[in-house]
């Protein structure tokens, strides 16, 4: 059954910094799909259930491409982001998977294991200039953002000495309040800067993704800086929110904290609940339907735009039963959705595990004591990825 309710999107954020906006767990009790009104007035679904979150993001009659008529916007960033230079993201097959197939091998599972020295050494640096500097420290600028923004450069062949560059673009392309022209500028700017990098990869090529990318014969200069662009923006905003945030909030829990600790699979499940447990992606995944449909057992019409709910999905009892709120690092967890689901299921999911159990295993075995060094935070809840600006910690 549908409530008569319309929740307006997106949602204000209530008491607790860890959980989804209220208006959406209300929205979630009253049923699995449910009426909602984009900013600009333009009607949608929200669907917030896990079972359901699962069928939309699996069927690919509800399309991802941005460009159809009727694909739900919560921002004119958004807009800007998915339509002007769209990425596979932002594609239905066969396209989509012929450009993902082009980049996933640097993604798979045995890459990313032949990674985990150099993401361990990366993090060892960034904890040993911490502890030279002496607490207190930014764990937000001084270990959560320098960790997968290496990683990426380092996959991508990025100069890391252009971080703070591309770091500054992506904040302001991932900021919801900023207005469609900004958008467009800060765009513009950063494929302009991937499509000069990608040109000086034809004549001083290396082992890395770009490179890889621009002796292609089958994509074309704007796909190539595209495809850069999308891999650098979400290869190191999600990870390091997500890094921010897992500190944050294991640091009241040392009971949690000390069952990480207790070995690699211990490690590895617990992530797994964090990302459960905070699913950064609190807009949602949008998708339009391109044919009548049925969704928790109501008729979606072809033209209609969906939002899927993964925060609330991911607190579902269906899922996890009756302790949805709370974290446990020793719940099994491993079937939730905060890498999305179906063909689109997100590119870099074993690259940010992989980052996310060795950070957090490194950070709190190295830094015992590690607490918050100030009482009141603030958190990024106008952009597309939800974080903490900063987390003075000491130890």
């Amino acid at each position: 059954m549908i409530t008569e309710e319309v929740t307006a999107l997106p949602g204000a954020y209530g008491e607790c910094p860890f959980d989804p906006p209220p208006v959406y767990r209300r929205a979630a009790e009253s049923g699995p799909i449910s009426r909602a009104v984009l900013p600009d007035g333009s009607p949608c679904w929200l669907v917030t259930g896990y079972h359901e979150v699962r069928a939309v993001l699996a069927d690919q009659r509800f399309s991802a491409d941005a460009r159809r008529q009727g694909f739900p916007f919560l921002s004119p960033t958004q807009r800007e982001l998915a339509t002007a230079t769209p990425s596979f993201i932002r594609m239905d097959d066969p396209e989509h998977a012929r450009l993902r197939r082009m980049v996933s091998r640097d993604f798979l599972v045995k890459r990313v294991e032949e990674l985990r020295p150099d993401i361990q050494r990366i993090v060892d640096r960034a904890i040993d200039r911490m502890v030279e500097r002496g607490a207190p420290a930014d764990l937000v600028a001084d270990f959560a953002q320098p960790i997968p923004s290496l990683v990426i450069c380092l996959l991508l062949g990025v100069p890391f000495d252009d971080h703070d560059y591309f770091q500054s673009l992506s904040a302001t392309l991932l900021d919801n309040t900023i207005t469609a022209e900004q958008a467009t500028a800060a765009h513009r700017e950063l494929m302009a800067y991937l499509a000069g990098l990608a040109e000086r990869k034809r004549s001083e090529p290396g082992d890395d993704v770009l490179s890889r990318l621009v002796a292609r014969d089958d994509l074309s200069a704007a796909e190539t800086a595209s495809m850069g662009f999308m891999l650098l923006v979400t290869g190191h905003e999600t990870t390091a929110n997500q890094t921010a945030m897992a500190v944050r909030v294991l640091l009241d829990r040392p009971d949690q904290v000390a069952r990480l600790l207790s070995g690699p699979a211990a490690t590895q499940q617990g992530v797994e609940e964090l990302l459960r447990h905070l699913t950064l992606v609190h807009l949602g995944l949008s998708r339009v339907a391109t044919e009548d449909l049925e969704v928790g057992g109501t008729l979606v019409r072809a033209g209609e735009g969906l939002i899927c709910m993964l925060s609330t999905a991911n607190r579902d009892t269906e899922l996890v039963g009756s302790g949805e709120c709370e974290l446990d690092v020793g719940r099994d967890a491993t079937r939730h959705v905060a890498f999305g689901h179906g063909t689109h299921l997100c590119l870099g999911q074993a690259l940010a595990r992989a980052e996310l159990q060795i950070a957090l295993e490194t950070l709190f075995r190295r830094l015992p004591g590690l607490r918050p060094a100030a009482p009141d935070l603030e958190y990024t809840a106008e952009k597309i990825v939800y974080g903490l600006r900063s987390l003075p910690v000491t130890w």
